[in-house]
């Protein structure tokens, strides 16, 4: 995957009582990278072949756009496939290959690069999303590195108070526009664009659609 390292402009919503920084989802490269993650923004153009390379480290790839991509490795291998919008996948680290946006229109693809090359132990809530609020909240994959939950709210729908012990990426699908209430009581309001990423501490809190859309949402808990 080619993309340019140049960082991305950021902001910070204060809703998360946790300090989480939201990253604005213009331009393209590296937005985020701690001690767990190292997140990167690509736009991979149509028609361009990028170089060969390898990838040392497991990656969860959300795909922001519909699109089609060729994998070629050094073996000569051709792997073609195809993705929709919003679609997640998980992708081992590999040996050399070169990638090819063989679709009409731009791709765009949020990396997750995962640091650590095994999480460790976690004991369940019983205030999980998933089990406590299956209608909002569904596993997509789990694995010993990551959980990766989509979250979906129709409009102006709530949910009960959750629990997330999990340090996690949160790459946006849709424009957010809820409102957040703590464990305490104390409610604001959260705002994100489509396309946006925000690394957030573990919490405790409910939430509710303030829009007349949708919201969806991929959130990737790092064990």
């Amino acid at each position: 995957m080619r993309y340019a390292r140049e960082p991305m402009l950021s902001k910070f919503s204060p809703v998360f009582l946790a300090g989480a920084a939201l990253f604005a989802a213009t331009g393209h490269g590296v937005v985020l990278d701690n001690d767990s993650v190292k997140v990167i923004n690509a736009v991979d153009a149509p028609g361009k072949k990028g170089a060969m390379h390898q990838h040392t480290v497991n990656r969860v790839m959300i795909y922001l756009d519909a699109g089609h991509q060729r994998i070629v490795p050094q073996d000569g291998q051709v792997r073609d496939f195809t993705v929709k919008a919003g679609e997640v996948r998980f992708d081992h680290a590999g040996g050399l290959h070169t990638s090819e946006n063989v679709g009409k229109d731009p791709l765009r693809i949020v990396e997750v690069e995962l640091k650590k090359p095994h999480g460790d132990p976690v004991s369940p809530s019983a205030l999980d999303p998933v089990k406590l609020d299956p209608k909002h909240y569904k596993v997509e994959f789990e694995n010993d590195q990551v959980r990766v939950i989509r979250a979906h709210y129709g409009p102006h729908e709530s949910g009960p108070l959750h629990e997330q012990k999990l340090p996690r990426v949160t790459v946006y699908l849709t424009p957010q526009y809820m409102k957040v209430t703590s464990a305490d009581g104390k409610s604001q309001e959260a705002r994100a664009d489509a396309g946006d990423v925000k690394w957030a501490a573990a919490a405790k809190h409910s939430e509710q659609n303030l829009s007349d859309q949708a919201f969806e949402v991929i959130a990737v808990e790092v064990k």
